[in-house]
């Protein structure tokens, strides 16, 4: 796919992994025409079977996302009682479930602010990493007579746990990088020149193993969302399906040729990995 169409986020793909910039003047504000192109993004995304990792990271080197556009949110139709739905917005609900559900892992590259809509998607990905003394979350709704509607309420708790969650959205303060990652929040906090070649690296390491094994295996890490006796079912069934992948055999078989099950080449598992993901 070409990824063209988008004046505000500029997408560079490199084999397996797409990296898209999101490039918002002057501080990332998710304006309508910022959130219609996500949802499109996320959309092509999910459809393309080519991918296999996406990293978005920011142009504004103090902001990755501020937050959704307040303005925009003042315009929202009130005339009639709210209610309860039978689905998720559309908009914005869904556009997040597709990040976290679609085959392709997602790493959010943090280096700046990001707070209210901005960090909701955020923690759609499955993996997020900031930086040290710049990354700064924050959801700041309640001050505004309003909360986060766009997941945060729900993501934030599983995240961080319920009461750390209570103290950042309702106290609508400031979570400091550190403290971040402390809480589980970002998987790491990277002094500012790791963080993106540690990023790189990753992405293109997973990037390199067999397409079904990544698939998968993230698959099964989600079915972790449902009763436990559930989710071993569903690991154990793709367990099973990656045993029987060409892949999967050959991948296994080259790890006893190299070294693998040896002393020598237990200490050193990860290099042992990376050299099967090079084909």
């Amino acid at each position: 796919m070409a990824y063209e169409a988008y004046k505000l986020i500029t997408v560079e793909v490199r084999g397996r992994v797409a990296y898209a910039t999101i490039n918002n003047p002057p501080i990332n504000v998710i304006t309508a025409p910022l959130l219609d192109e996500f949802v499109r993004l996320s959309s092509e995304l999910e459809s393309d079977e080519n991918l296999l990792v996406f990293v978005l990271r920011s142009a504004n080197p103090d902001f990755f996302i501020a937050h959704f556009d307040v303005g925009a949110i003042l315009e929202f139709p009130t005339d009639q009682p709210a209610r309860h739905e039978d689905y998720a917005n559309a908009f914005y609900h869904d556009m997040c479930e597709r990040f976290r559900l679609m085959n392709k892992i997602t790493i959010a590259q943090i280096e700046g602010r990001v707070g209210g809509g901005g960090s909701e998607l955020s923690m759609s990905f499955d993996m997020r990493f900031g930086v040290r003394g710049k990354t700064i979350v924050n959801q700041m709704e309640v001050p505004l007579g309003i909360l986060p509607g766009g997941t945060g309420t729900q993501r934030m708790p599983r995240l961080i746990g319920r009461n750390r969650a209570v103290e950042v959205i309702l106290g609508g303060i400031d979570m400091d990088a550190e403290t971040a990652e402390r809480w589980g929040y970002l998987n790491r906090a990277f002094e500012p020149a790791q963080i993106g070649p540690y990023v790189e690296w990753l992405a293109e390491r997973i990037a390199s193993f067999p397409v079904e094994a990544v698939r998968l295996t993230k698959q099964a890490i989600n079915s972790a969302d449902k009763p436990l006796a559930e989710g071993l079912r569903d690991e154990s069934y793709l367990f099973q399906q990656l045993v029987r992948t060409e892949s999967g055999r050959r991948n296994m078989k080259k790890f006893l040729e190299i070294g693998g099950q040896t002393r020598e080449g237990e200490l050193k598992i990860v290099e042992l990995g990376g050299r099967l993901g090079r084909h």
